[in-house]
């Protein structure tokens, strides 16, 4: 599977290519800032198969945490593109991020619902798990 995509703005742009290792959406709180308040909708993809096109990103790692992710965004429009996993050879795609959406088909799970809103919505019979799923 390759896939393209980008920032709002179009001063990102990147390629991918592997096959998604999971795919997801994530209720977490910091997941909750960078969508608007939403879950965010992602696909762990391979690291080795991803390269920014066109443009460099900003990035972001928290200081006060121990193990930390790097988050990768649009440094003109803010769009968030994708995330670093620390010793991970993934990295956590943004599915908004993507030329075309529908190439996500959907999440396997829920995470990180010990977070949810109220007005988030899982749909009927999937899977969820209050953290992250082990394994």
């Amino acid at each position: 599977m390759t896939l393209s995509g980008g920032c709002y703005c179009g001063a990102l742009r990147y390629e991918t290519s592997g096959n998604p290792a999971f795919k997801a959406q994530c209720h977490c709180r910091e997941c909750q800032y960078i969508s608007g308040g939403g879950p965010n909708y992602f696909m762990l993809m391979p690291a080795e198969g991803f390269s920014f096109t066109k443009g460099t990103p900003r990035q972001f790692t928290r200081s006060d945490l121990d193990n930390p992710v790097t988050r990768e965004f649009c440094g003109d429009c803010g769009t968030h593109v994708l995330t670093r996993l620390p010793s991970r050879p993934f990295i956590v795609l943004k599915v908004g991020s993507l030329d075309d959406p529908t190439a996500y088909g959907g999440p396997q799970m829920a995470i990180w619902t010990q977070d949810q809103q109220p007005f988030h919505l899982i749909a009927d019979g999937m899977p969820s798990v209050p953290q992250r799923p082990q394994g």
